[in-house]
């Protein structure tokens, strides 16, 4: 798996200097483990590497989005990660960055026709939306193909 971009100048803080943001991702992703084990990171000017095993292509995606959305962080590279399963990253998912005026319903109607679909949404991405209603722009989110 390549490289994520992200918008460096948003997101949830999580450390104050970039030599804080190793120790403060991993903890971040470790609260929430999405299915990783071994995880390391390492961050330089911006750029999040991962490297360990994730249980599924999954749960990799995941934990990338979990330290791309971390302000500070413009790109998180995961070649370093392994796939216990054998799954492979954007196998049944795309990924969406939240736009201003974007509601999940909004969202949903769009990807599925039928805005209470939502639901869906916020259960994937239950790492990274903590409350279905503090989106922000520049956030991106996984948005499952079939449902």
């Amino acid at each position: 798996m390549g490289l994520f971009d992200f918008a460096r100048n948003i997101g949830k803080k999580l450390f104050g200097k970039e030599e804080e943001a190793p120790a403060a991702l991993e903890q971040h992703i470790n609260e929430d483990n999405p299915g990783v084990s071994g995880l390391q990171v390492q961050v330089q000017d911006g750029v999040a590497t991962l490297t360990g095993q994730a249980t599924s292509a999954e749960a990799l995606e995941k934990a990338v989005l979990m330290a791309g959305n971390a302000l500070g962080i413009e790109e998180v590279k995961a070649d370093g990660m392994s796939i216990a399963d054998g799954s492979q990253v954007g196998g049944d998912d795309e990924f969406y960055i939240i736009k201003k005026g974007d509601t999940l319903w909004k969202i949903a109607e769009h990807a599925y026709g039928n805005g209470a679909k939502y639901t869906k949404i916020v259960e994937v991405n239950r790492e990274v939306i903590k409350n279905a209603d503090l989106i922000f722009p520049g956030q991106k989110i996984r948005i499952p193909k079939s449902i």
